[in-house]
C-alpha cells in the first residue's frame, strides 16, 4: 500500500492497484495504490477510511480484461460481483447470503473480481455469462466503501481480452490504458486538475 497526498474530506480519493496503471495522474488529488488482489485492497482502503472516514467520494481506476466481445477503452461499471466466491452454495449451507452484488454508479457493465487473473479462454468463458469485465480489486473496494457510506465509481480501461494472451496484452497495453484513466479523470472527477 502507497499512499501519495493526504485524503480530505472535501475531495475525491483516486484508488489503483499499482503504480503502472496511475504513473500519468496529476498530484491535484491523493492517490491510493492498494497492491494487487482483493485483501490488499480492502486493507489498503479500509485503513484510509478508518483514518478518513467521511471522504467525499472514492473513485477505483484500473485496469480489466474482456469477457465479452465489443469491450474496449473506458467502462463506467454499475454492478460489482466476486467471481471467485460461491454466494450460492454459502446460502445452502449456512441459511444467510454473503457476497451479494453490489450496485455503485454507472454505465451498465458488471465487472467480476477475484484473485486470479484471467489469463484463459475456458475461464473468460464461464465468467462471459455473468458479467462483461474481470479484474482483481473492484469488489473489495466496492464493499469497503459500502461499508463505510462513500460513494464510489469504479472505471476500467480494457487491457486485455482475459485469454492465452493477456500477460503480453496488459503489459503492452498499461501505459495507454494509464493515459486514458488519467484523461477519463480530468474530465470527470471535481477536483483534478487543480493544485492541492
Amino acid at each position: 500500500m502507497q499512499l501519495l497526498g493526504k485524503p480530505t474530506n472535501d475531495r475525491p480519493l483516486l484508488v489503483l492497484a499499482v503504480a503502472e496503471e496511475a504513473q500519468f495522474l496529476d498530484t491535484s488529488l491523493p492517490v491510493l495504490l492498494t497492491g494487487v488482489g482483493k485483501v490488499n485492497a480492502a486493507n489498503a482502503l479500509a485503513g484510509i477510511l478508518g483514518r478518513w472516514p467521511n471522504l467525499a467520494r472514492i473513485v477505483n481506476l484500473g485496469t480489466a480484461g474482456a469477457l465479452q466481445p465489443g469491450m474496449s477503452g473506458i467502462r463506467v461499471v454499475d454492478t460489482v460481483i466476486q467471481h471467485d466466491f460461491d454466494t450460492d452454495l454459502l446460502r445452502k449451507l449456512t441459511g444467510s447470503t454473503f457476497g451479494e452484488p453490489i450496485a455503485v454508479a454507472g454505465g451498465g457493465t458488471t465487472l467480476a473480481s477475484g484473485d486470479s487473473f484471467i489469463a484463459d479462454g475456458a475461464a473468460r468463458s464461464r465468467l462471459a455469462d455473468r458479467a462483461q469485465l474481470v479484474d482483481m480489486e473492484g469488489y473489495a473496494l466496492a464493499v469497503a466503501a459500502s461499508t463505510a457510506g462513500v460513494p464510489i465509481d469504479i472505471v476500467k480501461y480494457v487491457s486485455d481480452d482475459a485469454d492465452e494472451h493477456a500477460l503480453e496484452s496488459w503489459r503492452e497495453s498499461v501505459a495507454i490504458a494509464a493515459r486514458s484513466l488519467a484523461d477519463w479523470a480530468a474530465h470527470n472527477v471535481i477536483g483534478y486538475g487543480r493544485p492541492a
